[in-house]
């Protein structure tokens, strides 16, 4: 039986069978308690049916939702567009024309406290993860090549902070972005722009402005979905929601939090007219350094100039000289008394010399007989008779000179 329950080619379900499938899903769901913003509220007082859609305040989802019009009437506070609300009701799912609706017999609005109360538990959340952490902060560039600016169309903010920022430096760029500021289409519509700001390699910083409001006006800025998208940027992020005591979420996970929009255009672009005066400065002081520091080098070289050895710089020199001089003769001196010395040293040992040598001997009547060999050898000074047989070839010298001789004899001594 279940088997043949399901469909096929060859048994295919009707319309009416699917729809009536599908309400069946539907109805057992039963009774549900849901939570998100009003839009598109059609109410009127002839009517017995109200019209309304709930989105997500997250994320771009809706469901549309009926309610009688008596019971909207009779609340305190009426809808309206914009309101965070917590309704009680039931899914239907109308077959005839194939769409559904929540069927909604309550309506309870959202309280501030409630709401202030969830943002705290998101931000403690958010803290103890790390995002609000100062560690992960970066810090924003000094003169930025291109800012991006998400903010609402024609906004107060928009032009603050364009005015201001130009004001201050006139060559400053800005990609703008204009998405909603309020209501349920803000976060994924921030965070598209977030993201696409985040992907462009010009833009070297990110400012997300709104201006003041309530509690719930400025809820879509203490949304988780945007946190994340914020903390997950490559960017650096700059959060300008509302006014000084406003302090949504974005706040604290943003890499900078700006009072105002005009305080965030003034903390991301400087201002060159008192950049200009700080150029100025900082050439005023750096000119009075170099000035004191030539004075303080100049005096330094008068003192070194002072000092004797400078002021007079040949002074040494001259006296070094006179002393080279002395010392120069002294050597003189010495060096002739030494010569003198050797010189009369030689001349006593020449005498002696002379005295000694066969010259004075020879001059004393003395002779120096040589025999000459007949192999032409050198003559030979002869000390024995048989040197000289009768016959040899004699040399005998004398002071004078030398006389040749022939050995005639030769006796032998007593």
């Amino acid at each position: 039986m279940r088997v043949a329950e399901k469909s096929s080619p060859e048994n295919p379900w009707s319309v009416s069978r699917l729809n009536n499938s599908v309400k069946g899903w539907i109805d057992r769901l039963g009774w549900i308690w849901v939570e998100g913003q009003l839009t598109q509220v059609n109410s009127k007082p002839t009517w017995r049916i109200s019209y309304l859609t709930l989105r997500d305040t997250q994320a771009e989802v809706s469901v549309p939702l009926t309610a009688n019009t008596s019971m909207l009437r009779a609340m305190a506070r009426p809808p309206k567009d914009g309101d965070r609300v917590l309704v009680h009701g039931k899914p239907r799912y109308y077959t005839g024309r194939g769409s559904f609706s929540l069927e909604v017999t309550e309506i309870q609005h959202v309280g501030e406290g409630e709401l202030l109360a969830r943002i705290e538990e998101l931000r403690r959340r958010l803290a103890a993860e790390g995002l609000t952490d100062p560690a992960r902060k970066r810090r924003l560039p000094y003169l930025p090549n291109k800012v991006g600016l998400i903010t609402g169309r024609g906004s107060a903010a928009e032009r603050d902070v364009l005015s201001v920022a130009q004001a201050r430096w006139p060559g400053v760029q800005f990609e703008v972005i204009n998405t909603p500021v309020q209501g349920a289409q803000t976060v994924p519509a921030v965070i598209e722009a977030l993201e696409r700001l985040d992907r462009n390699p010009e833009v070297d910083v990110i400012i997300i402005a709104r201006g003041g409001g309530s509690v719930e006006d400025l809820l879509p800025f203490s949304e988780e979905a945007l946190q994340r998208a914020v903390a997950a940027a490559g960017t650096p992020v700059v959060s300008a929601i509302g006014h000084e005591p406003d302090n949504p979420v974005l706040d604290n996970v943003a890499d900078l939090r700006a009072a105002t929009p005009t305080d965030a255009a003034k903390r991301v672009v400087p201002d060159v007219a008192q950049e200009f005066a700080f150029v100025s400065e900082a050439r005023a002081r750096t000119a009075s350094a170099l000035r004191g520091w030539v004075r303080r080098e100049v005096q330094g070289l008068r003192a070194i100039r002072s000092r004797p050895a400078l002021a007079n710089p040949t002074a040494g020199i001259t006296q070094r000289l006179d002393e080279v001089q002395r010392e120069v003769q002294r050597m003189r001196r010495e060096m002739t008394h030494g010569v003198q010395q050797e010189t009369a040293r030689v001349a006593s040992l020449r005498a002696q010399v002379a005295a000694l040598g066969p010259s004075a001997t020879l001059a004393r009547g003395y002779a120096v007989v040589q025999v000459v060999p007949r192999d032409g050898s050198g003559p030979e000074v002869v000390t024995s008779i048989e040197q000289s047989p009768p016959g040899s070839q004699l040399r005998i010298r004398v002071g004078d000179g030398s006389i040749t001789a022939a050995a005639m004899g030769t006796t032998p001594a007593d």
